[in-house]
C-alpha cells in the first residue's frame, strides 16, 4: 500500500501507484549524511519516520540548518532539474525510515507517461517553494543586520 505523502497524496491513484512501484525501503541512523551540496542528485526520498535536516555550507562556519523534514515530506528536488546537482546537504537527525527513488527511473517514468510526468513535476515544483522560503528566512536570521526589520 502506498503511503500518504506530501508528494504522493497530491497524485491521482494511478500516478501514485506508478511512482510507488519504483520505491524501495531504506533506513538511516542519526548522523548519516544523505547527500552533500554540489554532488550528483541521483535519488530522492519520502520520509516515513524520523527527521532529516537540510543544511547549507557557509565558509568558515558550521553548516546552517535551513529546514527539517519529517513524515511524508519529500527530501531532495534537484534530481528533477539539470544539471542534477544538490544545492543543499541533508543529514538524518534521528533514525530515519524512508521510501527511496532512483532519479533516472522516475525521470524515465515521467518521459514515458506524460500524465505522470506532469503530475510529478507540478507537485515537486510546489514542494520546492517551502524550503526556498525557509532558506530565505534562515539566511536573513544568520546574515541580516540586527534590527533590520525582518523579511523584505
Amino acid at each position: 500500500m502506498a503511503p500518504t505523502t506530501t508528494l504522493g497524496a497530491a497524485l491521482e491513484p494511478v500516478h501514485r501507484e506508478q511512482l510507488m512501484g519504483l520505491a524501495r525501503e531504506v533506513s538511516f541512523e542519526a548522523g548519516v549524511r544523505l547527500f552533500e551540496e554540489g554532488r550528483r542528485a541521483d535519488r530522492f526520498w519520502i520520509v516515513r519516520t524520523g527527521a532529516v535536516a537540510l543544511d547549507l555550507h557557509a565558509p568558515g562556519r558550521r553548516a546552517a540548518v535551513i529546514d527539517t523534514l519529517r513524515y511524508g515530506e519529500l527530501v531532495g528536488c534537484c534530481w528533477q532539474f539539470p544539471p542534477y546537482l544538490w544545492h543543499l546537504g541533508a543529514e538524518a537527525t534521528s533514525p530515519v525510515r524512508a521510501w527511496e527513488f532512483d532519479a533516472d527511473a522516475v525521470r524515465a517514468l515521467c518521459a514515458e507517461d506524460a500524465g505522470s510526468g506532469r503530475a510529478i513535476a507540478v507537485r515537486v515544483a510546489g514542494v520546492i517553494a517551502q524550503p526556498l522560503r525557509a532558506t530565505r528566512e534562515r539566511l536573513l536570521d544568520l546574515y541580516a543586520p540586527y534590527g533590520s526589520g525582518g523579511l523584505i
